[in-house]
């Protein structure tokens, strides 16, 4: 697994509280380049508090066409779900109605993007405070938050075709 630093969208009173995002890939193989994730959730601090907070990223996601923990959703299938993924110049920009983050991103991962053409995006509900804005996260504490069961379950999962710009 490969991890990055943490970079944020924007700060907001809204309950949604800090919405950041952060990129890892899975470790490379001699058949794969690995798979590229991304993950978008909140720190918790909305204005509401953290469970006012869950409930308005539930909210969000399911005005975007999204439901939680039901289903992977790919958006080269599912029409009408208002999100876009660009990665180009080592950096990825994630657009949802919600949310519209630029974040750096390492070498091994956009190798991953490159090779499947698909990004694979965890929408969090349950906040997670620890993964700060401009601080490293290392690989235990991410591994932990990402496989937990009760967080993939309270999650929107998509699949995201990566988007290049024409030149």
């Amino acid at each position: 697994m490969t991890t990055s630093n943490v970079v944020s969208s924007a700060r907001s009173a809204s309950p949604l509280g800090t919405l950041t995002v952060i990129p890892w890939s899975s470790e490379p193989s001699a058949e794969s380049a690995g798979t590229p994730f991304l993950m978008a959730y909140s720190l918790g601090d909305g204005r509401d508090g953290p469970e006012a907070g869950q409930q308005a990223m539930r909210t969000a996601l399911e005005t975007m066409g999204l439901s939680v923990g039901d289903r992977l959703f790919d958006l080269d299938k599912d029409a009408g779900i208002s999100a876009s993924l660009l990665v180009e110049g080592g950096s990825v920009v994630l657009n949802l109605p919600f949310l519209k983050a630029q974040c750096p991103v390492p070498e091994e991962w956009q190798a991953a993007a490159r090779e499947s053409g698909k990004v694979y995006l965890i929408c969090s509900v349950r906040p997670w405070p620890e993964g700060v804005p401009g601080q490293p996260v290392d690989e235990a504490r991410l591994r932990a938050f990402v496989s937990d069961e009760e967080m993939l379950a309270d999650s929107a999962h998509v699949q995201m075709p990566v988007r290049r710009l024409q030149g």
